[in-house]
């Protein structure tokens, strides 16, 4: 009789089932949450009145917040996970905290909101106006308060310059909402997951990064910079799992998580006009690949430690 649990690429019954499991319980956690999302959009729709807005926003997060608990306890329950978190101990939920982070799986999301969500609020991400019309998701990031940002190219505001400034304008305005209640929104400034095949097409300066975006950083403070009181500076690492950490962490193979968080004062953070600044662009650039420099030299060490680099590299 042929197993219904077929084997994996290669791998044993027993971690096929786990596979299976893994990715049952993040696809029902992921419609149920985002279905209860959804609806709390739809009161608010209706019911476009102030307390209501804040009192469905409120309800949102909670239900992002269960969404990062119940993955958390898959994660822990399917995997012999070893944590080791360092830093972050000032943190609260009363806070403006705006995350940057190295970008390496999809399993970064479920680990960081993992890790942050009792440390600070859940967090927002800065959206494309276009995925406002994208079903589901785009009400879903509407009734978490996420703020959708209309990007001109330099083509378009060449034949329109009336819109110049006007996109930061926008945002600005739907960021309002922020100023009263605790915020957290995260940038992954390399754009995209690292891997050492990218890194070596791009010929990117570090070892075990791309090279830092730093417009979209800058976007984010030039329109919520004032409301901001930290950067959060987070370096996650799966040293024992650098090949594959998403399908190790489905398969029940992922054995250790390390997560540096290094919090920065808003006062040592480079202040000025990034976009009609060209001295404080050049500045602001520096301050992150100094960031970036010491967060590679961190990973070197960590995956030495773990003689992981150098089998990953051969």
């Amino acid at each position: 009789m042929p197993c219904f649990f077929c084997v994996y690429k290669g791998e044993n019954v027993v971690t096929a089932i786990r596979f299976i499991i893994s990715c049952f319980i993040v696809i029902m956690n992921t419609a149920i949450v985002s279905l209860g999302i959804c609806l709390t959009a739809v009161v608010k729709c209706l019911l476009p009145l102030a307390p209501v807005k804040r009192a469905m926003t409120f309800v949102a997060n909670r239900m992002m917040w269960i969404w990062a608990t119940i993955n958390n306890a898959t994660l822990n329950v399917i995997n012999p996970v070893e944590w080791q978190i360092e830093g972050g101990e000032q943190l609260t939920q009363k806070g403006w905290y705006l995350v940057i982070c190295n970008h390496q799986s999809w399993a970064d999301i479920v680990v960081l909101c993992s890790v942050l969500r009792h440390r600070i609020p859940m967090p927002k991400f800065f959206l494309k106006y276009e995925l406002l019309f994208v079903p589901f998701v785009g009400m879903g990031c509407w009734a978490l308060d996420m703020p959708f940002m209309r990007r001109y190219s330099k083509e378009y505001l060449a034949k329109h310059p009336e819109k110049k400034g006007q996109d930061l304008q926008t945002t600005r305005r739907s960021c309002e909402k922020f100023q009263y209640t605790p915020t957290t929104v995260v940038n992954y400034v390399e754009g995209t997951r690292h891997s050492y095949d990218k890194a070596a097409n791009r010929r990117s300066p570090y070892q075990h990064l791309l090279s830092p975006k730093s417009g979209g950083i800058a976007y984010t403070l030039a329109a919520m910079g004032e409301q901001f009181e930290y950067v959060v500076d987070v370096t996650l690492a799966y040293p024992e799992n650098i090949q594959t950490p998403f399908r190790d962490m489905l398969t029940g193979k992922l054995t250790k998580i390390v997560v540096k968080i290094d919090v920065v004062p808003m006062s040592q953070v480079p202040q000025g006009d990034y976009f009609n600044q060209p001295a404080f662009k050049r500045e602001f650039q520096s301050w992150l690949s100094g960031r970036w420099k010491d967060k590679d030299a961190y990973l070197d060490e960590l995956y030495q430690q773990h003689q992981t680099f150098s089998d990953v590299k051969n």
